[in-house]
């Protein structure tokens, strides 16, 4: 075993297929996440992190060990890089099996069952295996084998799954993932036990694909990543089964999310396409603004503002497109002309545009009826989007107006949990600090601590 082998960065960038650029962005995405600002991104400093005995400083190392969901105090009781070895993780078994309904159910009984965890970053080294794997795989038959499940059973589950969408929106993901998981063993054990038509069964796969993805979701907004992205694959083998297009391209531009977020832009936006791809056979302008809109946000991690905008503006015209008689699944309640403000503006706010983003945040809630951006409806939202808004007027030199937007983000996540919510005020608070001696900053960040 050669000296590179040996050690446990190389060891963690060769067993997920990361290049030393790819990993360095997603250190620098968690050292900004968790308000410790910017950090080189020039691969050099993999090489003399293994083959120079160089120690990263301490904040690269904690943002290292958030990417990875190592605990803290694992960095105090181990010396670098001993302690990075805790973030090996198998997930073959969800990974490796064919994409098959029988495989499917053993796939979803383990991830209803399992803790979430932190001892691993994103599984996925290869996005595009799984994607093509989601597009070609055989949809599920008939099931013949116990009693008979019918189309009320699963008119049920959209139902509870719709309430858990909304329930989301209000009081965060710490509780709802639970429940998310509670409902994916019920429709589970329903898969793996019981008869029922195809067409029950598909519906059943959707259900399944839908809790999963609900479970993927409020994992990564509670900061367990790994957990996500497992239930984000779980989902898309379950919407294959179910022959759900719908499902699938949702289950994807919430992966995306996750994707862009933590340093993997080129990512989300292969993502991003896939989802688009089937669009056009869901026939929704809702989904497809809505896809538009997660293609923005990835170019503009990218740092690719042309194709950002491009992005941004066909996000708009697919949802002019919409129309009394247009087909809308209820996956996309959420989607208006406010939200589509606010994903571009947080894109402008990405692409160094300040004055940009914060005529797209104000816009958001000035649109007219229920194409308003509804801050009482989606408190978290609001609260992070506030917080955006608040680092554009701050950034334009405003103080009076950040603080005024900071003072909402902090009322609006009152009662919500969402490690995602948190960080972002986090973040706000250390920019705000540099503006300490001001009297009102100070009074802010005294009564915020």
């Amino acid at each position: 075993m050669n000296r590179e082998e040996q050690h446990p960065l190389a060891a963690l960038l060769q067993a997920n297929g990361w290049t030393a650029v790819s990993y360095l962005r997603r250190v620098a995405a968690r050292h900004k996440a968790l308000g410790y600002g910017a950090i080189s991104e020039d691969k050099k400093r993999i090489y003399r992190w293994i083959h120079r005995s160089v120690v990263p400083e301490w904040t690269a190392q904690l943002a290292m060990a958030d990417l990875h969901g190592i605990p803290v105090e694992t960095l105090h009781e181990l010396p670098w890089p001993l302690w990075l070895a805790s973030a090996g993780h198998d997930d073959g078994q969800i990974l490796n099996p064919a994409w098959t309904p029988a495989a499917t159910n053993l796939i979803l009984t383990s991830m209803a069952g399992g803790p979430m965890d932190r001892r691993s970053f994103l599984i996925v080294s290869t996005l595009s295996a799984v994607t093509a794997q989601w597009a070609t795989a055989s949809p599920a038959s008939a099931a013949e084998t116990g009693s008979r499940a019918g189309l009320q059973l699963v008119a049920l589950h959209d139902e509870r799954l719709a309430a858990l969408r909304r329930l989301d929106d209000q009081v965060g993901s710490g509780e709802v993932y639970q429940a998310a998981r509670a409902e994916l063993r019920i429709v589970t054990r329903t898969l793996t036990r019981c008869s029922y038509s195809e067409e029950v069964g598909r519906r059943l796969y959707a259900a399944a694909a839908e809790a999963s993805r609900i479970c993927g979701w409020t994992a990564y907004d509670s900061g367990y990543h790994a957990t996500a992205e497992r239930h984000y694959v779980t989902a898309l083998r379950a919407a294959a089964s179910a022959n759900d297009q719908i499902v699938g391209a949702n289950t994807l531009s919430f992966w995306a999310i996750q994707r862009y977020s933590t340093g993997d832009p080129q990512g989300a936006q292969h993502l991003v396409e896939t989802a688009l791809g089937a669009a056009s056979s869901i026939g929704s302008p809702r989904m497809t603004a809505m896809l538009h809109a997660r293609s923005a946000r990835a170019f503009a991690w990218a740092a690719d503002r042309r194709s950002s905008q491009r992005a941004v503006g066909a996000a708009f015209d697919a949802y002019d497109r919409i129309t009394g008689s247009s087909a809308e699944p209820d996956c996309t309640y959420w989607v208006n002309r406010g939200e589509l403000h606010q994903l571009a503006g947080s894109s402008a706010l990405n692409l160094a545009h300040p004055a940009e983003a914060l005529n797209h945040f104000r816009a958001a809630g000035a649109a007219q009826s229920t194409d308003a951006y509804d801050e009482t409806a989606f408190p978290r939202g609001a609260a992070i989007y506030l917080s955006r808004e608040a680092e554009a007027a701050l950034a334009l030199g405003d103080v009076d107006a950040a603080l005024h937007s900071a003072h909402q983000a902090v009322e609006r996540m009152g009662g919500v949990t969402s490690a995602r919510g948190t960080s972002t005020l986090n973040s706000l608070r250390n920019q705000l600090s540099a503006r300490r001696t001001i009297p009102a900053v100070r009074d802010f960040l005294a009564a915020t601590t």
